[in-house]
């Protein structure tokens, strides 16, 4: 028997395992609400995150996990964590909680059949995971201090133009006196 054999006969046990302990890293009374409601459009980060843990695990068992594929799966798990009170390693230690539920629920198996060697590849896959997820979690913040910046920015602008302490600055041509310079050089360079 494959490790991959096994993780689809336990596919259900460990995705629902999986999202609880990503629920874990939430305030209690967000987690009920996200275990509780169904619909997507009244809770869409509990729905981001069962649908994307359910691709990013499809993702990991099959033949080649493909980063482009995956990283989309994680992005969108990934983008609203980035926006939350959450440390880097907070926002993306959810990655790693699959190895650990992976360990639990799949270990007898895994022994039974010496597939220990199996397990240390899907845990290199889980590990190649996280440094696409800090990839894009570090573009997520970026644009985020990017936002707030050009918010600032403007902020900062339409204040000091109410205050009348900013003037436009009017078209001008160059300065007369600058081209009598720039003219009697050229005519010195060709004598």
């Amino acid at each position: 028997m494959e490790l991959k054999s096994i993780l689809l006969q336990k596919k259900s046990v460990i995705l629902k395992r999986w999202f609880d302990m990503v629920l874990e890293t939430y305030p209690a009374d967000s987690v009920s609400f996200f275990k509780n409601q169904k619909d997507k459009f009244a809770n869409p980060v509990g729905a981001a995150i069962v649908e994307g843990i359910e691709k990013i695990f499809n993702e990991l068992l099959a033949r080649e996990m493909n980063p482009g594929t995956v990283g989309m799966f994680l992005d969108n798990i990934i983008r609203i964590r980035a926006v939350q009170d959450f440390t880097p390693a907070e926002a993306l230690a959810f990655i790693f909680s699959l190895k650990k539920v992976v360990r639990e629920e799949a270990w007898a198996e895994i022994q039974a059949n010496g597939l220990t060697e199996e397990l240390f590849a899907f845990e290199s896959q889980i590990d190649d995971l996280s440094l696409i997820s800090f990839n894009i979690y570090m573009k997520c913040r970026e644009k985020i201090y990017e936002i707030k910046a050009n918010e600032a920015r403007d902020s900062t602008f339409r204040l000091l133009q109410r205050a009348n302490l900013m003037t436009e600055i009017q078209e001008q041509g160059p300065d007369p006196e600058d081209v009598k310079l720039i003219n009697i050089k050229r005519k010195e360079a060709t004598k």
